[in-house]
């Protein structure tokens, strides 16, 4: 009966244990399944510009717009100052390598920037002789072609009407008072009065009243320093004259490059519409210039058929002397970038793989679109030729060696909660949420829009890295904000609101137009948003405008700009960073 009882036991055990599985082990396997689908979709997800942003989704980078792409989940096999991109980080920054190699530089040609200038040697300045007013002059403008001889101005001189008269009562005793006669001649002479002139008034008798000026040089006035009615000094300059027969080309040699040239060295000198001059080195400047580490080298060229205007572009090539046809080896400028005295490129470590490193190198001269590399290169080496921007920006964001980072370690970015950067921001938004709207007439929003299109074109201008565009509209942007009729305001309020913006647009206008140098025009450019962005929402243009934002501009304090479309496209680093930044207001 005993052992009966221990088998029905151990039969319900068996069933239970059956009975388990059927209810919990596929629930097990289940769960066990599922924990690996999610751990599948756990893939992290970060920007390519920015590897600091991490989601658990795909979608857009909150600080540039970008799609996000898979990030990489280990770096197994790296060592400490390498790191990892994506075939897909590689292809949106589109990245490219090249491998080192020795070589003959082409042509072993140096490419030098310069512009067209007035030979100082031909300069003149036209004065006048005596004191007195212009009653007449016979000058429009600068610009305008003088010869020597043509008649120029005249000039009333109580001075040298005087002296006309002494003439006059010194001829009739000029037999009796050679001396005295012979005297107050010379005196005329003294003062550019010409024999016939002398010849003249002796024989008249009368003294002439508005004297005549002649030019004494044959050129184009470069400079008007007078006008009509005014009173000049003896000798005072009427103005300046050029002869652009001849022009200057100058052009900038950096210290490392001085030992190159020499007076004498053939130079083929580009312009801008692809004419090819040959001609030679005619001085090179013996003092260095400080501030920029430079010296000028000067070109003296034929302009008789008056194509090459001062202010000009040219690009000058010139042979290097000491290369020796010697095999050096070199790398695209491209490839390279410059903090202080460190140059810096990066090394792809991995044939196989996108896989990087920061490499110190010491450069030579610059030949063309080439660098010579003394230190740090090997052949062979594969290097970053074009995206190199990018790839130092992720070793910096990775925290490890880079361009501005020689020892590696956690950086900051500029987006991870600074507050300074906030409280500007919250402070500028609240600033512009302040200015509302007043009723002005279509007229008024129609003229100011046309000072809002050259803001679009200077805009767009500094997106391109274009300093020349960037200068001209701002320049048209003067002309139109000078077209603004103040009287289509009825109110006096209004009129001050307007007359203060007015003010602050014009005076950072005027200084983008006087700087070539694209730093110092963002840098305006930034006021100059600002103030604009006050008048759209304060007048209205009659069109939907876009108030945008850069975190990373103005040194991390974040800057504004308006946009005609919602797309962002940053002029404030334009290709470095193209879409870096959000809209914050929409104005209509």
């Amino acid at each position: 009966m005993k052992n009966k009882n221990i088998v029905i036991y151990l039969g319900i055990l068996a069933f239970g244990l059956l009975l388990g599985y059927f209810f919990f082990g596929n629930s097990s396997d289940k769960s066990t399944h599922n924990h690996s689908e999610t751990s599948e979709k756990n893939e992290m997800w970060t920007c390519s510009m920015h590897p600091q942003i991490m989601k658990t989704e795909p979608g857009d980078c909150p600080i540039c717009g970008m799609d996000l792409i898979p990030a990489e989940n280990n770096s197994e096999g790296l060592m400490a100052d390498q790191f990892k991109l994506t075939e897909n980080a590689m292809a949106l920054a589109n990245i490219q390598t090249s491998i080192v190699g020795k070589g003959k530089i082409e042509k072993n040609a140096i490419k030098l920037s310069g512009k067209i200038a007035e030979s100082e040697n031909l300069n003149t300045v036209q004065v006048t002789h005596y004191a007195g007013r212009i009653e007449r002059l016979f000058v429009a403008s600068t610009g305008e072609k003088i010869r020597n001889g043509q008649l120029v101005a005249r000039i009333y001189s109580p001075e040298l009407f005087a002296s006309q008269q002494e003439l006059i009562t010194a001829s009739s005793i000029k037999e009796s008072q050679p001396e005295l006669y012979k005297a107050v001649r010379k005196k005329l002479k003294i003062k550019k009065v010409t024999d016939a002139q002398i010849n003249l008034i002796e024989k008249s008798g009368k003294p002439i009243q508005n004297f005549p000026i002649y030019a004494s040089q044959t050129g184009t006035i470069t400079e008007k320093m007078v006008a009509e009615g005014d009173h000049v000094a003896l000798g005072e300059a009427l103005f300046k004259v050029s002869n652009l027969s001849v022009v200057w080309a100058n052009f900038d040699v950096y210290e490392h490059q001085i030992h190159l040239f020499k007076k004498g060295q053939e130079i083929s000198i580009t312009t801008n519409n692809n004419k090819e001059i040959k001609t030679k080195v005619d001085f090179i400047d013996p003092v260095l210039d400080t501030k920029t580490r430079t010296v000028k080298l000067r070109v003296v060229l034929n302009n008789r058929d008056n194509e090459l205007k001062p202010g000009m572009f040219v690009e000058g090539k010139l042979k290097e002397n000491n290369s020796n046809n010697k095999d050096i080896i070199t790398v695209p400028s491209s490839a390279v970038l410059w903090t202080g005295k460190r140059s810096v490129v990066y090394i792809k470590t991995n044939a196989n793989e996108s896989v990087f490193e920061m490499r110190e190198i010491t450069l030579g001269n610059r030949i063309g679109e080439f660098y010579e590399v003394f230190e740090g290169l090997q052949n062979g080496d594969e290097i970053v030729t074009n995206g190199t921007f990018t790839v130092d920006a992720t070793a910096q964001l990775q925290g490890k060696k880079s361009m501005m980072n020689k020892k590696g370690g956690k950086v900051i970015t500029g987006h991870e909660n600074h507050p300074e950067m906030e409280e500007n921001t919250s402070s500028t938004t609240n600033n512009f949420n302040k200015n509302e709207r007043i009723k002005v007439s279509k007229d008024f929003q129609n003229q100011l829009k046309s000072v809002y299109n050259n803001y679009i074109d200077l805009k767009d201008a500094l997106v391109e890295d274009d300093t020349k565009k960037t200068i001209s509209a701002s320049k048209k942007m003067l002309e139109n904000i000078s077209k603004v009729d103040m009287k289509l305001l009825k109110e006096n309020e209004t009129h001050k609101k307007w007359m203060s913006l007015e003010k602050e647009i014009k005076e950072v206008a005027n200084l983008i137009s006087k700087t070539s140098k694209i730093d110092e025009q963002r840098n305006h450019f930034k006021h100059l948003s600002l103030n604009l962005i006050s008048a759209v929402q304060i007048f209205g243009i009659n069109e939907k405008v876009y108030v945008e934002f850069c975190p990373m501009a103005n040194s991390n304090k974040g800057a504004y700009w308006l946009s005609k479309e919602e797309k962002v496209i940053n002029p404030y680093y334009g290709e470095k960073m193209l879409t870096c930044g959000e809209v914050k207001q929409v104005v209509e």
